[in-house]
């Protein structure tokens, strides 16, 4: 059996999800987990599909995503989805998931109708880089700081410096795509691939150390985002770091430029 084979493809897992009253489950295998845990990227994938699986895709797209990562999860989660609210353009709807019977990550989503704006500005330009193709391979190249569930992406290295490089300069630009090309709806697959890097602030790292995400929150830019040849553009930037903590900020643009997601982590680090 090859690695490739060895795979859970994400459309697979989320096709596992069972829902039964107001909960979901979904047993998470250990090509998806981040040692012994779910990484946060798939815990707000999972939370997102549980919604969709509960109250159907009709709702208005995803604006905006608040997750706190209380306790370690997997590999046998529930889901419990919760429209706190609903009106003619909004839902806001909380999800808390749950470990072992205790809660391990807690999640706010808003999902919001297009109205019509006089007002339309942008100012979130995409880093010059090299396309895909022309960049090397990021998490071959990063080797044993690359955790588990990273081979389900692919990873080309665009900017910046690497993990555990005692770089001066803690900021990641790198192409990614998910190896399963059949996740829908995209935004699912989104949320997984936007949290799929490990903290910035490991690029100042001289030795691997411990590092745990805290919260993260997260706003999606366009309605329907899509992408030339599954490729996302995704930066990393630990602004600051101090105290045992890093706050740093994270953009996606598409494969043309477009600013898709932008959010910020808050991490805890043990360096």
């Amino acid at each position: 059996m090859t690695d490739a084979d060895a795979r859970t493809p994400l459309s697979q897992l989320l096709a596992g999800m069972t829902c039964d009253d107001d909960v979901c489950r979904v047993h998470v295998p250990d090509d998806w987990l981040q040692g012994r845990a779910i990484y946060g990227g798939l815990t707000a994938a999972l939370c997102l599909q549980s919604i969709y699986e509960q109250h159907g895709r009709d709702l208005p797209p995803l604006r905006s995503a608040l997750l706190s990562f209380i306790g370690p999860a997997g590999p046998d989660v529930a889901l419990r989805p919760v429209v706190v609210r609903q009106g003619k353009s909004t839902a806001f709807i909380t999800v808390d998931m749950l470990s072992d019977d205790k809660i391990a990550a807690r999640a706010t989503f808003c999902f919001g109708k297009a109205r019509d704006s006089k007002v339309a500005q942008a100012d979130l330009p995409a880093p010059q880089v090299a396309d895909p193709d022309a960049c090397e391979s990021f998490f071959e190249r990063a080797g044993g700081t690359a955790p588990n569930f990273t081979q389900h992406f692919e990873g080309r290295f665009a900017g910046g410096s690497m993990p555990v490089s005692g770089s001066d300069n803690p900021e990641y630009v790198i192409w990614l795509r998910h190896r399963d090309a059949e996740i829908d709806p995209v935004v699912v697959g989104l949320a997984a691939l936007a949290d799929a890097l490990p903290p910035a602030a490991m690029a100042s790292f001289s030795e691997l150390a411990p590092i745990s995400t805290m919260t993260w929150m997260f706003d999606v830019l366009d309605d329907d985002p899509r992408t030339e040849n599954g490729w996302w553009l995704s930066q990393s930037v630990a602004e600051h770091s101090a105290d045992g903590y890093s706050s740093q900020a994270m953009r996606v643009w598409n494969h043309a430029g477009q600013p898709i997601v932008v959010g910020r982590q808050n991490v805890a680090i043990f360096h």
